[in-house]
């Protein structure tokens, strides 16, 4: 069904029946049901401590023993937050927060090579959203910070963050 199919259909039907579909759609559908709770009670910072702690907890596990610092973990919330339409200023803390967890990590671990290329790509991710959203200038100094990091601790790819980082000049 094509969106101005569906605009007809909806225009058509009279107000009592178009109620009963949503809450049969909100009782039906747990994505549906997820974005009316966030349309109607927006808890943005609640969403985004969760998600720091959750994200914080794949490097640092408090109940098992060994980290699996999966940036896929990271990458959900981001989705789901720009899905629900959560401010990008929060959206663009949790992705440098992501950063700066893993960079805190790989201080105290060896990490393999597939960790320094999947942060490059959350780096160059960081970026382009904060520049797409034009929040760039007040995460500037922090996406600095994480950059200088990566050169201290001699990550690997120093190139390509330099060049992901050419972006904000």
């Amino acid at each position: 069904m094509s969106k101005r199919a569906l605009k007809t259909y909806l225009s058509k039907l009279p107000k009592k029946a178009l109620e009963e579909q949503i809450v049969e759609l909100y009782e039906k559908f747990p994505t549906v049901k997820t974005y009316y709770d966030f349309a109607f009670n927006p808890k943005e910072d609640k969403l985004v401590q969760d998600a720091k702690a959750k994200i914080s907890n794949e490097y640092f596990p408090l109940k098992r023993r060994r980290p699996k610092a999966r940036r896929s973990v990271a990458q959900k919330f981001f989705k789901h937050f720009i899905k629900l339409g959560v401010d990008p200023h929060l959206i663009v803390d949790v992705m440098c927060f992501n950063l700066e967890i893993a960079q805190t990590f790989s201080k105290e671990k060896n990490v393999a090579d597939s960790f320094f290329r999947s942060m490059l790509n959350s780096f160059n991710e960081v970026i382009q959203f904060a520049t797409v959203h034009g929040v760039l200038p007040e995460f500037k100094e922090r996406i600095l910070k994480i950059y200088l990091e990566t050169q201290k601790q001699k990550w690997l790819f120093e190139d390509e963050f330099s060049k992901a980082l050419d972006i904000i000049d």
